[in-house]
């Protein structure tokens, strides 16, 4: 048992250690995509800005965002936003799980990429 919490603990430093800073909106309009086209993909989606897209190769890579410490979600990149004042440009629905929309579209968020092996819904 104590080796799990120990495993436990290290990954939540390593983790925190390389979050990266930056600024999150949401969209509410679902059109293809750059990496998917129509494929469904869930609602656990977001657009990259320029700052981590490059050159598409964080198409279908997972990323964790969180706005405070209690608050966070796991997102697959689907899209690139090149127009994006935002770090990530996530779906409605992966906002709500952090902040309230209704609070604002910008919000500040750290962010690192995850592995993840089942499909998000």
């Amino acid at each position: 048992m104590r080796v799990f919490l120990i495993v436990g603990i290290i990954a939540i430093l390593i983790s925190t250690a390389t979050a990266i800073p930056g600024i999150a909106t949401f969209y509410t309009q679902y059109i293809p995509s750059v990496c998917y086209g129509n494929q469904s993909q869930g609602v656990m989606v977001a657009a990259a800005s320029d700052t981590f897209w490059n050159g598409g190769a964080a198409c279908g890579k997972y990323y964790n965002v969180r706005c405070t410490r209690d608050h966070n979600v796991t997102v697959k990149i689907v899209d690139h936003c090149p127009d994006c004042s935002s770090t990530i440009n996530l779906s409605r629905e992966a906002f709500a799980k952090i902040a309230k929309p209704m609070a604002g579209i910008v919000i500040d968020i750290d962010y690192h990429q995850v592995e993840v092996t089942q499909r998000l819904e």
